[in-house]
C-alpha cells in the first residue's frame, strides 16, 4: 500500500501540464490557446497557426479557448 502511494505521489507531481504544446492564432496579439490545432476556436484564424508551450501562453496573459474550456 505504502508503494502504492508514493508511486502515485511521484507521477502526479513529476508530470507537468506546463510543458504541454498549445496553439495561438498568429505570432501576435492572441488572447486565448488552444490545446489543439484543430480547434473549433481557431477556425477563423486569419493568421498563421503557432505553437508555444502552456507556460510561455500563460506568462502573457492567454486564457484557454471557451471551447475547450
Amino acid at each position: 500500500m505504502k508503494i502504492a502511494i508514493i508511486f502515485v505521489f511521484i507521477v502526479f507531481f513529476t508530470t507537468s501540464t506546463e510543458d504541454k504544446d498549445v496553439y495561438l492564432c498568429g505570432p501576435n496579439g492572441a488572447k486565448k490557446y488552444h490545446f489543439s490545432e484543430t480547434c473549433r476556436g481557431l477556425s477563423n484564424c486569419k493568421h498563421e497557426i503557432t505553437k508555444k508551450k502552456l507556460s510561455e501562453a500563460k506568462n502573457l496573459g492567454l486564457t484557454i479557448c471557451g471551447w475547450e474550456d
